[in-house]
């Protein structure tokens, strides 16, 4: 199932399976699920929902929620390290390449944030170039990134 919810920076969609949430896409997703909405799938949805408005509040600075990421091992292994990314601090790719024991790896870690199915939950947008600039989110994307790190520098100081 597939719903959307409003946010400060435009529709989310999540997309949530079997109990789980699998996605959050920052556009209508191409590709229409029919799956049967089941009350499990629909309880997730509303607890997402929840959480997330939490978090564009400021009042929620983790998230505790049923997930079913899909990647590659790697991928997997830099996800994991996202969410050890304190609120409202980043590091930079080369440091997360580090953290995942692999300082060469840089690029790779960068590809493997660009395929992160569910931002914000899992914070890639933590993750900046070694210049301190937006590196990671494309194009029209950065402007969510930079508004993503700013609410929480901004709930940090408060």
């Amino acid at each position: 199932m597939i719903k959307a919810i409003q946010s400060p920076i435009g529709k989310l969609y999540l997309q949530i399976e079997e109990g789980n949430l699998k996605s959050i896409n920052f556009s209508e997703p191409e590709m229409k699920m029919d799956l049967v909405e089941g009350e499990l799938d629909n309880k997730v949805y509303q607890v997402a929902k929840k959480q997330l408005n939490e978090y564009f509040n400021g009042d929620r600075m983790t998230f505790d929620l049923p997930l079913s990421a899909k990647g590659t091992s790697f991928q997997t292994s830099v996800w994991e390290q996202l969410p050890l990314i304190t609120y409202g601090e980043t590091i930079n790719y080369q440091e997360l390449a580090i953290r995942i024991g692999n300082q060469n790896a840089c690029r790779a870690v960068g590809q493997a944030n660009r395929k992160n199915p569910l931002p914000i939950v899992i914070p890639c947008h933590r993750v900046i170039g070694k210049d301190k600039s937006l590196k990671g989110y494309a194009g029209s994307l950065t402007p969510i990134k930079k508004f993503l790190l700013e609410l929480e520098q901004k709930h940090v100081k408060s």
